[in-house]
């Protein structure tokens, strides 16, 4: 007799598989950090949360409308327990007190999310295409400064507690893929702020090998931000009316996309093997494990970005729906 039970297969992983696991995005007020942090409380983490924007100061990135109390109130929402600890990760003694409370509270740290950035408001001007001696010192080296030394400033002072746990994962999330970044990235000082979290993964993840853990590169493609859309004057409702301005903007994707690998990413008992000292982005880290956008698409917007500038010039067509 033919089968009539169309009820899908029963899916076999744990509904919260982060469950018990100590979790800390470094720089979440917004943006993929604030959506990394979402969906590892979804999965059932506890998440710590740092920012400089809070409700009662503004950062210099100057955007009121994203706290890190609400990104604190948002994990916990989503299934998870958010704690939001107003950070500055260039004060030392801020971050030292932040692996402080953590270790009182917990003992240990499970993974470690370094998001750190906040330079939007550098990069939004005419720095892409200038010459270094072009690029005002100051912004350059307050690019590094919230880029890079963020970044290290918390490695050095987070991996001591990280190391505790029985699987320690570090995940530096950066612009760009190791292969694509062997471009230059149009900017000295920026080119230099998004290769470093790269090369902070690689090394370090050879530190942490010793522990049975692993530290990873990841990024986003063309990142539907709360910034990017404020700058096209869209929302994500209306993200589809930018490609008329911005054709290239037909291949972005949710700040979720990138979460949602992360998460599975987290959640995968053989992530030391593989993925330790490797770089990778929300397109791969999808197709690897079974994810999709929001929208149910799973953009590649790297492998878009490849095409175009090979069919640059040969009047060959790119269709992003290759890409989508």
């Amino acid at each position: 007799m033919e089968n009539t039970n169309h009820t899908p297969p029963r899916d076999s992983r744990p509904a919260r598989p982060l469950a018990g696991r100590i979790t800390l995005v470094a720089g979440a007020t917004r943006g993929a950090g604030r959506a990394l942090a979402v969906e590892l409380g979804r999965a059932g983490a506890t998440v710590y949360v740092t920012g400089r924007t809070t409700r009662e100061r503004l950062s210099e990135v100057g955007r009121a409308s994203e706290t890190i109390e609400q990104t604190g109130e948002l994990v916990t929402a989503a299934g998870g327990t958010g704690i939001a600890v107003p950070t500055d990760h260039l004060d030392e003694e801020q971050v030292r007190a932040l692996f402080r409370r953590i270790e009182q509270e917990h003992g240990h740290l499970d993974v470690l999310v370094n998001d750190l950035w906040g330079a939007e408001h550098l990069t939004a001007g005419s720095i892409f295409g200038k010459k270094s001696w072009e690029t005002p010192l100051a912004d350059g080296l307050r690019m590094l400064e919230l880029g890079v030394r963020s970044h290290v400033i918390t490695a050095a002072l987070g991996l001591p507690l990280l190391v505790r746990s029985a699987a320690p994962l570090l995940v530096e999330v950066t612009d760009g893929t190791a292969a694509y970044n062997r471009r230059y990235r149009e900017n000295l000082y920026y080119d230099l702020a998004k290769n470093a979290p790269i090369r902070m993964a690689y090394g370090l993840g050879q530190e942490l090998a010793e522990y049975g853990g692993a530290a990873v590169s990841v990024t986003p493609g063309f990142l539907r931000s709360e910034q990017m859309l404020t700058h096209f004057g869209a929302t994500e409702e209306t993200w589809r009316d930018v490609i008329a301005v911005e054709p290239t903007f037909a291949v972005a994707e949710s700040p979720q996309y990138l979460a949602r690998g992360v998460a599975a990413l987290a959640a995968d008992p053989d992530r030391a093997e593989r993925w330790n000292r490797k770089s990778t982005s929300s397109a791969e880290l999808a197709r690897v494990y079974g994810l999709t956008d929001t929208d149910g698409s799973r953009p590649d917007a790297w492998a878009y970005f490849d095409a175009l500038e090979a069919a640059a010039g040969s009047g060959e067509e790119v269709r992003v729906e290759d890409y989508r």
